[in-house]
C-alpha cells in the first residue's frame, strides 16, 4: 500500500461481511488492496478472493500480493457477472464495493483528478480506454455541460460554469486541471466555507467520464444475484448521489416483490424479499476522520441475501428514484444483537 492511501472503514467493512474461513468473496474495488488483505487474513487455505479494479495502476500495485487464493482482474465492477462466469464461479459468500475515487488517483498529478495539482485533464479511472475529461469538454454542448454539472455535481451555478467553459474553449483547448479550475472559479460566485469553487464541477465531470453511477446501478443487482443465501453485500459510498442509489436499492430489495394492484394475495403468501438489511449505516469514528479527513463523508451499508429464488432483476436505473421503506433488518455481526433500519 502507498503511504498516502488509508483504507476507509477497513475493519468495519470486513467485519460486516462476516467472513467464513473457507468462503468465496469478491472485492469489486481493489484500490490498493486494504480490504482484500484483511479478507485474506480471515480466510483459510480453502478460501478464495476475486478482486476487481478498472484502474491499471491498482492492478499493478496488487502484484505485490503473492497469494494463490487471490485472483486480481482488470475490470469495472459493472462487469461483475461476466467476470464471475469467466472464473467459473456461480455464487459467492460476500461482495464488497468501496465507491468513488481513491487517494492514489487524487494524489498523482498526472491522473488529472485534482484541481489542486496542475496536470493534463484526464480523470479516467481506466487509463487504457475511453474519453478523457479534456476530450469531453472539447465537444460537449453547453446544455450537456450544464446538465452533467448540475446532476452529478449538484452545482447551483451549473449554467454559468457551462457558459464559461464554452467561452473559454473558443480561445483554445482546455487541457489542464488548472485551466479548468480557474474557468470554474470565475463562474461560481459563492461557495461553502472551506470548499474550492471547482469541487462540485470536478466531481461531476469525473463521474460522467467514468460513468460511475451507471456502473453502480449495473453492479448492485449483479452482486445480489451472485450471493449465496446468507451471503453479505457491503457498500461504502462517499457522496449523496452514490449513497442515494445504494440506500434505495437495498430498501427495494428488502421488500417482497411488488405485485399488480388489487391482486387477491394474502401478505403471508407473498414470496420473501431477496435481502435483509443489516444493522444501521456505519460511519467512520472521530479518530478515523482525524487521521484521514477524506473518510468524513463515508457511509457503509450492509445487507444479507435470503434464500429466495431469483426472479427478474429490478431496473438498476430506477433505484435513485425509488422511495420505498425497508421492512426487515438483521444483526450486522453474528451474536451482537439486533440492528436498526438503514
Amino acid at each position: 500500500m502507498t503511504a498516502q492511501h488509508k483504507t476507509v472503514l477497513l475493519e468495519e467493512a470486513v467485519d460486516a461481511l462476516a467472513v467464513k474461513p473457507g468462503g468465496a468473496y469478491v472485492d469489486a474495488t481493489f484500490g490498493r488492496g486494504g480490504h482484500s488483505r484483511l479478507i485474506l487474513q480471515r480466510l483459510n487455505e480453502r478460501g478464495r478472493l476475486i478482486a476487481l479494479d478498472r484502474d491499471p495502476a491498482a492492478i499493478g500495485a496488487g502484484g505485490e500480493i503473492a497469494d494463490a487464493r487471490l485472483k486480481l482482474i482488470h475490470a469495472a465492477f459493472g462487469s461483475l457477472q461476466e467476470v464471475l462466469k469467466a472464473e467459473g464461479v456461480e455464487r459467492v459468500d460476500g461482495v464488497l464495493l468501496d465507491l468513488g475515487v481513491s487517494s492514489p488517483q487524487l494524489d498523482e498529478a498526472a491522473r488529472g483528478f485534482s484541481f489542486r495539482l496542475d496536470a493534463p485533464l484526464d480523470m479516467r479511472m481506466d487509463t487504457s480506454r475511453g474519453q478523457t475529461a479534456a476530450e469531453w469538454l472539447a465537444q460537449a454542448s453547453q446544455q450537456q455541460l450544464a446538465e452533467v454539472i448540475k446532476n452529478y455535481g449538484e452545482e447551483r451555478f451549473a449554467n454559468a460554469v457551462a457558459k464559461a467553459v464554452v467561452a473559454a474553449r473558443a480561445g483554445g483547448a482546455i487541457a489542464t486541471t488548472r485551466q479548468l479550475a480557474e474557468i470554474v472559479a470565475s463562474a461560481v460566485r459563492t461557495r461553502e466555507q472551506g470548499q474550492h469553487p471547482a469541487t462540485r464541477s470536478f466531481q461531476a465531470i469525473r463521474i460522467h467520464v467514468n460513468q460511475e453511477l451507471a456502473q453502480l446501478s449495473l453492479a448492485l443487482p449483479q452482486a445480489v444475484a451472485a450471493l449465496k443465501p446468507g451471503g453479505r453485500l457491503a457498500v461504502i459510498s462517499f457522496h449523496s448521489l452514490e449513497d442515494r442509489i445504494v440506500k434505495r436499492f437495498l430498501r427495494d430489495e428488502s421488500r417482497p416483490p411488488q405485485l399488480p394492484a388489487r391482486l387477491p394475495v394474502r401478505a403471508a403468501d407473498l414470496p420473501p424479499p431477496r435481502l435483509l438489511l443489516v444493522g444501521k449505516p456505519i460511519t467512520p469514528s472521530v479518530a478515523e476522520i482525524a487521521g484521514n479527513p477524506r473518510a468524513r463523508s463515508a457511509v457503509l451499508r450492509v445487507a444479507e441475501r435470503t434464500g429466495t429464488v431469483d426472479g427478474p432483476p429490478r431496473d438498476g436505473a430506477n433505484y435513485a428514484r425509488s422511495g420505498h421503506s425497508p421492512r426487515t433488518t438483521v444483526s450486522p455481526f453474528p451474536g451482537k444483537g439486533e440492528g436498526g433500519k438503514a
